[in-house]
């Protein structure tokens, strides 16, 4: 009697530290803020709810800039997170950083199967290395589209929107000769104006196949179809076809639209949730994928966003965990519940067709979204249309614009312009080169 008091004494013991044992704690570091953040951090809520093993602890870092600067100071006082949400052209610079634990290495090794050709190529090749294993897991995920008025099209006699710059131009005039004060709002994008633009026309950005071929790729930007658009971008704003609108003067291009003052927005499609709770019952209106010139034959688009990625330097439990929340993000629930409370599509064909079944694009206001898909998949990805593995790109961006601006301003010819932020970012890939001289891109 006494041994079986005593045995289930120890038994009763055994589960109760089991039940108090401590979840296995790790932390997730993302670069979005307001409504974005808030759904990134309920994400995480839904996956600690979702089991008693682990739990994320997630963290915005303001910005992605900021969470990689972040990131790279803890790293010196080994109090870095597990996981860091990555721009999709820091995916260089992250896979040479040797602080890189790759995801397709980190599934394999904890036993956790994942369908990686499920994921889109649009999307799947800007994270993945030579032999097409992703480094990182697709999450935040969008692409560039034109947001049109069709109320405004209807007061032209239109119900389409165009295809071709052409016809793009062709509207705006219609629309100015109807008294439209805005036909569209403009501000440089990088994103848009280089990236997809060259994307979805197969224009190379970089030698090398934009830098997937070696570290010693050069921009080339200057010498392509980008150079007739912007060429066409300042003579539309010279003529009122193009309205200048950013925050710092008052509406941003995506507000403005919203406001129902200008009839078009080019943006990103995870802007649909954002554009669909401003307007309101105010007007119609849909998205459409960029046009392209006369002649061209339509390529397909390539992801915009974010990827998550491991870090180096953390326990066992913790890569076991974080394993757990990539598995986690895979599920077409998860699929639906991002697509649902943020304008970003589903990275998988698999989740895509889960929405599909479930008639997820059939009304509003998720009705428009699938054109996305359509866009990222319009052709299969070429050596030009599968991304930018340039280093230090975000600093490249930021010289485009601020050489965009200077064409705005009056100071510089757009060929002057283009030619002077080519030179600057040959200036900085120089310097990332050196940076990582006897290294490969793998």
């Amino acid at each position: 009697m006494q041994k079986t008091l005593i045995a289930s004494t120890f038994a009763l013991l055994a589960l109760t530290t089991s039940a108090m044992a401590e979840k296995v704690k790790f932390e997730y570091w993302y670069g979005l803020t307001g409504q974005l953040g808030d759904q990134v951090q309920a994400t995480c809520d839904r996956f600690n709810a979702s089991q008693d093993t682990y739990e994320i602890s997630c963290v915005s870092q303001g910005d992605y800039a900021t969470a990689l600067q972040n990131t790279i100071a803890a790293f010196r006082a080994k109090k870095h997170p597990t996981i860091v949400q990555g721009v999709e052209v820091s995916a260089p610079d992250l896979m040479l950083s040797g602080q890189v634990y790759p995801a397709y290495k980190l599934m394999e090794d904890h036993g956790i199967d994942i369908n990686w050709d499920s994921y889109f190529p649009g999307i799947a090749n800007y994270y993945a290395d030579s032999q097409g294993r992703l480094w990182s897991m697709p999450f935040n995920s969008s692409t560039a589209m034109m947001y049109w008025n069709v109320d405004a099209y209807k007061s032209i006699g239109r119900d389409e929107a165009p295809k071709t710059w052409e016809e793009y131009e062709t509207v705006l005039r219609e629309l100015k000769e109807a008294g439209s004060a805005c036909p569209a709002g403009y501000a440089p994008s990088s994103w848009v104006d280089l990236e997809q633009f060259s994307m979805v026309h197969g224009e190379p950005i970089a030698t090398k196949n934009n830098g997937y071929d070696g570290l010693d790729a050069e921009v080339v930007f200057n010498t392509t179809l980008h150079a007739k658009h912007m060429k066409d971008i300042k003579r539309w704003i010279d003529e009122g076809l193009l309205v200048i609108k950013t925050r710092e003067t008052g509406l941003s291009t995506r507000d403005a639209f919203a406001a129902g003052e200008c009839a078009h927005y080019f943006g990103s499609i995870a802007s649909h949730q954002a554009v669909t709770e401003q307007v309101g019952e105010g007007f119609l209106w849909d998205v459409a994928m960029l046009p392209v010139y006369e002649g061209t034959e339509r390529k397909n688009s390539v992801v915009g966003g974010a990827s998550l990625w491991t870090l180096s330097g953390k326990t066992e439990e913790q890569y076991r965990g974080a394993a757990e929340y990539f598995k986690f993000l895979a599920k077409p629930e998860s699929a639906e519940f991002w697509s649902t409370v943020t304008g970003y599509i589903p990275v998988t064909d698999e989740g895509f067709d889960y929405l599909v079944k479930k008639g997820f694009y059939d009304e509003r206001p998720y009705k428009g979204r699938e054109k996305a898909i359509e866009s990222l998949t319009y052709t299969p990805v070429t050596p030009l249309t599968r991304g930018i593995r340039l280093g230090n790109f975000v600093q490249i961006r930021a010289e485009w614009t601020s050489q965009m601006q200077a064409v705005l301003s009056g100071q510089k010819t757009p060929q002057e312009a283009l030619d002077d932020a080519v030179s600057r970012s040959n200036t900085i890939l120089r310097k990332f080169e050196r940076t990582y001289k006897g290294k490969t891109l793998p």
